[in-house]
């Protein structure tokens, strides 16, 4: 063989390795789908990882900085300290103690419906909607938990009027809630062309 390989097992091998390694790309779009339909440890890593990083995030910030203190990043985005105790917008910030229980037990009892949702199959967008939101939720309810209050970081502003502060777990409900619309769409998509066919 001329320019290839000189040893026929070598060869023969490598052949064996490319069907081998062939044979798995052909069944990876099946393994998403199967791995999109069911609950899965990865769905729920995903939720892990969103807990975690934002716990990370906010002991960071809390052992950084001083309650109230800033750090300008860019012209439109600081880095802050501020605590909510509130809801989302720092709606029923001095409310007391119920508020923050309650709140923590209305993340938890969604949590456990989000659980229950992703146990029982979803679509990938539906699936990761779920996920993120379940991360964030769980993040939130553990600072209630533990801090008596949500530590928000993450400030934008443009021209001095600044949007409300807030943090990782934040995003990632957002983000999960436009996945959950994106499944939406893409199954009411479904259903027009299943039922135009």
């Amino acid at each position: 063989m001329a320019g290839g390989f000189e040893d026929l097992d070598v060869y023969k091998e490598a052949r064996t390795l490319r069907r081998r390694v062939w044979k798995l790309v052909r069944m990876l779009p099946g393994a998403i789908r199967t791995m999109a339909t069911r609950a899965s440890g990865a769905w729920y890593a995903l939720a892990a990882a969103v807990l975690l990083g934002d716990q990370l995030a906010k002991t960071v910030i809390s052992q950084l900085f001083g309650y109230g203190e800033q750090v300008g990043i860019t012209p439109f985005f600081n880095l802050v300290h501020v605590r909510n105790n509130g809801a989302a917008f720092s709606l029923l910030a001095g409310a007391g103690v119920w508020a923050r229980v309650g709140f923590a037990a209305l993340a938890m009892c969604i949590s456990l419906w989000l659980i229950d949702q992703l146990r029982r199959g979803a679509p990938r967008w539906e699936a990761a909607g779920y996920c993120l939101i379940l991360g964030g939720a769980l993040g939130n309810a553990a600072d209630r938990l533990l801090r008596g209050a949500v530590v928000d970081f993450l400030d934008f502003h443009w021209r001095g009027t600044h949007w409300p502060a807030f943090n990782l777990a934040d995003v990632a409900i957002t983000v999960g809630a436009v996945c959950l619309i994106v499944a939406t769409r893409r199954r009411g998509g479904q259903i027009r062309a299943n039922s135009t066919a």
